[in-house]
């Protein structure tokens, strides 16, 4: 299958916004999901790794409350669906 160059490939202007926005909470996932995979190693975990499992996921909860906190227009909430 060959690569069509279009411009119907790309993101459009409200989606990459909608991305923008979401990124902080996007990146606290990551973090989080990072500290879960770290929680499955043999041996269990250290205070270190507790600390680090329940920070990643107070800081997934803080970016989901600006998320819905924030004020946005209903074009960009509307593309993040």
């Amino acid at each position: 299958m060959a690569w069509i160059d279009s411009a119907e490939n790309e993101p459009t202007a409200a989606e990459l916004a909608a991305i923008e926005m979401q990124w902080p909470l996007i990146e606290a996932e990551l973090a989080l999901l990072d500290a879960e995979i770290t929680a499955l190693r043999p041996g269990g975990l250290s205070p270190l790794d507790w600390r680090r499992l329940r920070r990643a996921g107070r800081a997934v909860l803080a970016a989901r409350l600006r998320l819905v906190t924030a004020p946005t227009s209903g074009t960009v909430r509307g593309a993040a669906s």
